[in-house]
């Protein structure tokens, strides 16, 4: 699944707010994917992260047509790599913009990256389009 989905976003932010003012909370923005080799089995699979640009480059690399679920608000796409199925999940403008919104929505103090180390320009442009930044 999508690495942080809108509507499971949401459901957290919504609890947070019945026990801390919205004036104290910063959400959690990620900046980062992951590529899950399939089938996934609880316990025994890992992902392994990349970084949003490299999401790109992999799909790009292996033809790979991305896709965006409208419930997650994310972006994904599969590929085959030595015969076994990969599933790649990872944040772009589209995803950033619906969590940017919901710091809006909800009148939270703010927002934190949990991967500050990977570059993607675009997020940078879209933080800058999108807030007042102090």
């Amino acid at each position: 699944m999508a690495v942080a989905p809108i509507n499971k976003v949401r459901e957290v932010v919504e609890y947070a707010l019945t026990k801390i003012p919205s004036e104290k909370i910063h959400l959690g923005i990620p900046n980062y994917g992951y590529d899950w080799t399939l089938p996934f089995v609880k316990g025994t699979s890992k992902a392994t992260t990349i970084g949003n640009i490299e999401a790109v480059q992999i799909a790009i690399a292996h033809g790979a047509p991305i896709q965006f679920d409208e419930i997650a608000q994310s972006p994904y796409f599969t590929y085959l790599l030595e015969g076994l199925e990969h599933e790649v999940w990872f944040e772009d403008v589209r995803s950033l913009s619906a969590k940017f919104a919901l710091v809006k929505e909800y009148q939270l103090r703010g927002m934190s990256y949990w991967q500050i180390m990977q570059l993607f320009r675009a997020n940078w442009l879209l933080l800058d389009d999108t807030f007042e930044i102090r």
